[in-house]
Order: C-alpha cells, then sequence, then structure tokens
C-alpha cells in the first residue's frame, strides 16, 4: 500500500535531519556527508528554503536551500549566511534515496524553490556541482561562473577538485 501513496513535497524541517544524514549517506558515502549539528542550525535559520519528498512518514529526497547573493559558496559542512539583501536563490544539497531514483523528484523540488524564488522577486540561482553532475546542471540551465573573491574560491575548494560554482536564471 505504502508504494502506491503519492510523493508530497514539503518544507524540510529539524525533525528530518536523521532522515537526511541516512540519504546523504546513501548517495554520497561517508567522506561527503556534512554533520548533523550544522545541518541542525541551517534549518533553525529563517533564510532556508529547503524541501523534502515523502510518501507516507518516509523522506525519499531532500533539498537545502537558502537565500543568498552571487558569488557567495557556503562551505563544506559550513552554516547558511542570512543575508538580509540576498538577490540569489543557493542549492547547497539536494540528495534522491536509490529507491526513489528516477520518478523526477529532483526536478520537482527544484521547480518548487524556484517558485518561491519568483514570488520574492528573485531571478537568480547558484550552486556548486560536485561529483561529476556539471553536465546534469547544464541541461538545467546552469553556467560555470567564478566566485566573487579568494574567499569564496577558498570555499569552493573546500568540495574537492572537481567542484564548480554554477548560476542560471529562474
Amino acid at each position: 500500500m505504502t508504494k502506491l501513496m503519492e510523493i508530497q513535497l514539503r518544507p524540510l524541517v529539524a525533525a528530518d535531519v536523521e532522515a537526511v544524514l541516512r540519504i546523504q549517506e546513501q548517495c554520497y558515502g561517508q567522506d561527503f556527508a556534512e554533520s548533523r549539528d550544522v545541518f541542525v542550525r541551517r534549518l533553525a535559520m529563517s533564510g532556508h528554503c529547503s524541501w523534502a519528498a515523502v510518501r507516507g512518514s518516509q523522506m525519499l529526497a531532500y533539498l537545502a536551500a537558502y537565500w543568498s547573493l552571487p558569488g557567495a559558496v557556503t562551505p563544506f559542512n559550513g552554516d547558511f549566511e542570512d543575508y538580509a539583501d540576498a538577490s540569489v536563490l543557493y542549492l547547497h544539497d539536494m540528495a534522491v534515496s536509490p529507491e526513489a531514483a528516477g520518478q523526477g523528484l529532483a526536478k520537482r523540488m527544484v521547480q518548487a524553490t524556484r517558485e518561491q524564488a519568483r514570488a520574492r522577486g528573485i531571478a537568480r540561482t547558484a550552486l556548486v556541482s560536485v561529483q561529476g553532475s556539471q553536465t546534469y546542471w547544464e541541461r538545467q540551465g546552469y553556467a560555470r561562473t567564478n566566485p566573487g573573491n579568494a574567499a569564496q574560491q577558498q570555499h569552493l575548494a573546500s568540495y574537492g577538485e572537481d567542484a564548480v560554482y554554477m548560476e542560471g536564471l529562474i
């Protein structure tokens, strides 16, 4: 019966952190998972606009996002910044559990955040592409861009040599 239930999107909340960590490990492995404490702080922040894809009480995917500035990169395992003058939707982390792969959840969650951005009058979005995902993001309309300054370059480097900062239009 559970398999027949429709997958719903809802805001990601602090009570979801254990499920987020489980999905992170399934998708990225231990070496690329961020800490529980950091995720709890991110979800307590007023500027986050994150989503969970759930079937009943089971989380199948998540998207951690927040309102940011052009060229600003959240370092790996770092806290989100709270910008009063945010002009960019920053997609920080998205993962879909292997059991839900191929069901269009990533696209649905990105679309939901883009709708939030449009409602706020924000026309740009940014992210850091990791683990060979650059081609996927290019198909979604993103292009490689250099982050703002040397400090932001260091933040980008915290994701590894293949990390690429990308921006796109909503």
